[in-house]
């Protein structure tokens, strides 16, 4: 569908307030349907057919006048209340929301999240089921909503750059057409006036304003955020009294065109958007338009009644000024239509509504229903062949089972493998084709809904990085020693000639060349837009990464410590981390962020915070390359892929020198494969990054006395050790040691449990397996600091040496006796 302008004549005419009778009553009929689908909504969570309810009403005028504004092409990045907007465009129909309330975990009847998102969470799908990208400038486009508040900013920063990049830089034009028309599209934020306190939502603004990007962002003002009123919330009362300093001057300084406006004002409302919307499309000049004095008639969710803190005035007054109300005495004021007229759409409406309703649910329920019929069916197969045997077993609370589940009424699937497996538990000592035929179904029923819930958390398509096989270095005969920072320049220079889409962004990256010169010269040679400065602001480099990836470009985002990875976090795990999984395969960001850390000066320069990177970013792959070659290899595979990834480069080895390969921009690293530095016969020393410069150094001290040291590097954290190498060195060596810089039980733990758990490497142990940390606490400041702090060359020869020990104590008597 399109929308035209509900207006007879442009919004720049003197007559814009003529409005043509049919859209005003589609609004009409749009906005009433939405309020049903809330009210009804609700009503199925108190009811208990739904676990929880959040809805857009009270936003649904404003909603649709911001639709007249959006085109084919355009982004949104919204928030938990947009279904008005959502309605409006055709990209959510009743049926589809109460299937989203009813957690239906199927991609046909919720496109959006397969019944992954909480309802009121909203999304197209910007990859098909082939894992290509569909066509955006022929579509409306919706980023994947998330509920974490204020968590929809950053990637807004990115959707709507990636527009000034289509219009700006030539060489994206022809490989951007399914992606940008010449950069006309506008991205479309919304938040609520509560979220607006959030540093996210500042930092984000801040970002649009100094980029100059078209983003027009809607805050909807209900005056709270669920029981804290605005005078907690938010200077002045007001976010756009706040925002006064970031009016743009008309002949001076860049920044926003600032609107404030009634949402129940229907008239003003289409005005202000179609306007702002059109300024901000044609010279790229942000919007703020501030929705004022809207209502929440439902209370912020099915959690609470907004009862408890609300006044009667202000009660009453949200009654008054509902804006359907507001628009349906207007449309009769003007003559647009009469109150029976509206009193008749809105009834039509609500039946529509039930019905819409009455389809998701038995859409849900028919799928479950035959899984008990058949469960069903083989709990009484399996009765019966209970009575068949000697003793009994289990008749009784087989049928006990059976009977109990055919007679409830409400049920889920949890339900069913419940009461399988019971089945099971009670006839474990009975054999029979009917009880091998329950294993199956329970063995089927579980692989199915691990799928169900689980799949796509990395790419399932031809171009994972999984499939990326590996392209070794080649060196001439007397290869060319380049520091480090050398090799990764060279790298980054033949990935931006030859993908015209790479762009990157990060701090002092531009001029300077990245603070350790990786990026030198690049900008002279590639434009400030490809390789960009920004301000220091961690969350919105990635966020703008995971919008400009949504449309299309490569982007390597740069946080210039890994240490500052803590700021943006939040964002990589909620949003970029999930992305794929969340929408089951319906949006990708394939984003390369790009760090270094370990080891340097100082506690905010030298943090390995790798534990909680590995356990909280699920959904993007972790490369922790020892050098520069094998740094630019990670590059290359993830940039031959569609996953996203991080890779952390070793800070303290930006000088060190390395052969160049011959073939640097055909090298490509293999994701989990580590890599094999020394060959030994008593123990195994796993590690990584940094370290393994300094397990090479140790296992040298140790062949001197007689132990030898098998040293692995596992190159890759997620995923690690695909092809059970550390398992098959314990075949050999019988001891296993892992060296870590995290903090005692961080990564280290992550490796010992996959080594010793998936590999089953415990089989081949004759000693306890070890770990070697750093101190629990932060690293200390200096070289002396980082000596004690981190696992060092003299405590990994002590700590191999008492391993050997353990078992030989003749051979290698107590070297630290008092």
């Amino acid at each position: 569908m399109t929308l035209t302008s509900p207006f007879e004549t442009s919004v720049r005419d003197s007559g814009a307030e003529r409005f043509r009778r049919e859209a005003v009553l589609r609004d009409f009929r749009v906005g009433v349907r939405s309020r049903h689908a809330s009210v009804l909504g609700r009503q199925e969570v108190l009811s208990g057919r739904a676990k929880f309810g959040i809805f857009g009403d009270g936003k649904e005028v404003a909603q649709l006048a911001m639709a007249y504004a959006f085109r084919r092409g355009d982004h949104r990045s919204g928030y938990y209340r947009d279904q008005t907007f959502m309605m409006a465009l055709g990209l959510l129909s009743v049926q589809e929301l109460f299937a989203q309330l009813y957690a239906h975990a199927d991609l046909e009847a919720e496109p959006a999240f397969g019944g992954r998102a909480m309802t009121g969470h909203f999304a197209t799908r910007l990859v098909d089921e082939h894992g290509n990208w569909v066509d955006q400038t022929t579509r409306y486009n919706s980023a994947a909503d998330l509920s974490p508040t204020a968590s929809q900013m950053p990637k807004l920063v990115g959707l709507g750059y990636a527009s000034k990049l289509y219009r700006q830089v030539e060489s994206l034009q022809e490989p951007g057409r399914r992606f940008s028309d010449q950069g006309n599209e506008v991205a479309f934020g919304t938040i609520g006036n509560a979220s607006c306190a959030e540093g996210l939502f500042w930092e984000s603004v801040n970002a649009i304003g100094v980029l100059q990007v078209p983003v027009v962002l809607s805050i909807w003002d209900d005056g709270y955020g669920i029981s804290v009123p605005n005078r907690y919330q938010m200077t002045k009362n007001s976010v756009s009294e706040a925002l006064r300093g970031f009016q743009r001057e008309e002949h001076g300084r860049p920044g926003f065109d600032l609107y404030a406006v009634p949402g129940w004002d229907y008239s003003e409302l289409c005005q202000t958007y179609l306007r702002a919307t059109e300024v901000c499309r044609r010279e790229h000049v942000p919007a703020l338009i501030h929705v004022t004095e809207l209502t929440q008639p439902l209370g912020h969710s099915t959690s609470g009644s907004h009862e408890r803190y609300k006044s009667p005035q202000r009660l009453e007054w949200e009654r008054e000024f509902d804006c359907l109300r507001k628009m349906r005495q207007w449309m009769v004021a003007e003559g647009l239509a009469t109150d029976d007229e509206l009193q008749a759409i809105d009834d039509e409406e609500r039946s529509a509504v039930r019905e819409a309703r009455d389809r998701a649910w038995q859409a849900m329920r028919a799928p479950m229903e035959r899984e008990r019929e058949a469960l069903s069916g083989l709990l009484g197969e399996l009765a019966e062949e209970c009575d068949g045997e000697p003793r009994h077993v289990g008749r009784e609370t087989v049928e006990a089972l059976a009977q109990a589940l055919s007679k409830r009424t409400s049920f889920l699937r949890r339900d069913l493998m419940a009461a399988a497996q019971r089945a099971l538990v009670a006839t474990r000592e009975g054999e029979g084709p009917s009880r091998a035929r329950l294993v199956a179904w329970r063995a089927d029923r579980l692989r199915e809904n691990r799928q169900r819930y689980g799949s796509h958390l990395y790419s399932e398509t031809p171009r994972s990085a999984l499939e990326v096989e590996e392209g070794a270095a080649r060196y001439g005969e007397d290869p060319q020693l380049l520091s480090a920072f050398e090799i990764l320049n060279a790298g980054f220079d033949a990935a931006f000639a030859r993908h015209p889409e790479l762009v990157a962004l990060g701090e002092d990256i531009g001029r300077l060349g990245d603070v350790n010169q990786g990026f030198a010269h690049l900008q002279e040679k590639y434009g400030e837009l490809r390789i960009a400065d920004t301000g220091i602001r961690e969350a919105t480099i990635v966020g703008q990464a995971v919008g400009l990836a949504l449309r299309g470009l490569r982007p390597i985002a740069e946080i210039q410590y890994l240490d500052y990875v803590l700021y943006a976090l939040q964002i990589m795990s909620d949003d970029l981390a999930t992305l794929r999984w969340r929408t089951v395969g319906g949006q990708a960001a394939p984003v390369i962020l790009r760090t270094r850390g370990h080891r340097l000066e100082g506690i905010w320069h030298s943090g390995s915070p790798m534990a909680g990177i590995i356990h909280l970013c699920r959904g993007i792959y972790v490369c922790v390359p020892r050098n520069a070659v094998r740094a630019i290899g990670f590059y290359n595979t993830l940039l031959r892929s569609d996953d996203c990834g991080l890779v952390v480069e070793v800070l303290n080895a930006y000088r060190r020198k390395e052969r160049l390969p011959q073939n640097l921009s055909e090298v490509t690293t293999p994701l989990g494969v580590p890599e094999l530095l020394r060959p030994g016969t008593d123990v195994t020393v796993l590690t990584y990054g940094a370290l393994c410069a300094i397990a090479m150094e140790a296992a040298g001290d140790l062949e001197a006395v007689g132990i030898s040291c098998e040293v692995i590097d596992a190159q890759c954290l997620l995923p690690f050790d695909r092809r059970g190498m550390v398992g098959e060195s314990l075949r050999r060596t019988h001891r296993l040691l892992v060296l870590d810089e995290d903090v005692p039980g961080g990564a280290a733990a992550y490796l010992m449990t996959h080594v010793l758990e998936e590999q089953q490497g415990y089989h081949w142990l004759d000693g306890q397996p070890r770990t070697l940390t750093a101190m629990p606490c932060r690293p200390a400041y200096g070289s002396d600091g980082d000596y004690f702090s981190k696992p060092n060359r003299e405590d990994i020869v002590a700590r191999v040496y008492e391993m050997m020990r353990e078992t030989d104590r003749r051979r290698f008597p107590e070297l630290f006796a008092d």
